[in-house]
């Protein structure tokens, strides 16, 4: 695939300079951070989830001149964000909506914690594809697809330590964080649902990536 700059008259980029997407994001995902903190069910679970967004987010404002997102991942990113930080402020196994589907499907357990880690991998495909095609020299290459599913299950297994870790030094006390809610196949249940998620994206947003990334002002690096 071949990514080459915007014409001068080009409406701004979504994800670049000039676009207004980023800083709507930007202050959506932040009000729902500062409101989500009020009241969260468990803090010390609130921060577990939300460091990603307060990681993540200031980083994303600071290289955005130098290394400006495309619209497409800019707004994955934020839905992402406002997944983990709703399951952060109720808990994902007790999250409403989620006991909502679980009434509504007769389901054994909130699912809120599935959908978490299929957007887990859904979204981080997107961000590592879009950090191969503009970085390194697999764009367009037959291995792209499998190296970011790969890239997408590294990061889910580091995920599953960090909650293994968690619950050595917590205890019971890191139950909400885990959510595992009975399931002893609970971390594999994590780690597929990652890789489901990961590989319907790039089937189904591949071609829209490729049109995002188009619309940035600069040739990708490669």
């Amino acid at each position: 695939m071949s990514v080459n700059p915007a014409p001068s008259d080009a409406p701004p980029a979504l994800g670049g300079p000039g676009s207004r997407l980023p800083a709507v994001l930007v202050a959506v995902v932040a009000a729902a951070l500062m409101v989500s903190a009020w009241g969260a069910k468990d803090p010390t679970t609130w921060l577990l989830e939300t460091v990603w967004v307060m990681v993540g987010l200031p980083l994303a404002i600071l290289l955005r001149r130098r290394f400006p997102l495309s619209g497409l991942l800019c707004g994955l990113l934020g839905v992402h964000a406002l997944v983990l930080i709703v399951g952060g402020h109720y808990t994902y196994a007790e999250v409403p909506a989620g006991d909502w589907v679980r009434d509504w499907f007769g389901l054994e357990r909130n699912p809120y914690d599935r959908f978490g880690h299929l957007m887990q991998g859904f979204v981080p495909a997107i961000l590592v594809r879009e950090l191969l095609v503009r970085t390194s020299p697999l764009r367009g290459s037959r291995w792209l697809a499998p190296l970011t599913v790969c890239a997408c299950l590294a990061f889910s297994a580091v995920f599953e330590m960090l909650e293994w870790a968690a619950a050595v030094i917590g205890g019971q006390a890191a139950d909400a964080f885990l959510a595992t809610q009975g399931d002893v196949w609970d971390t594999q249940w994590d780690m597929f649902c990652a890789l489901i998620g990961a590989t319907c994206s790039l089937l189904l947003l591949s071609r829209l990536h490729d049109r995002s990334l188009t619309r940035l002002p600069f040739a990708a690096k490669g």
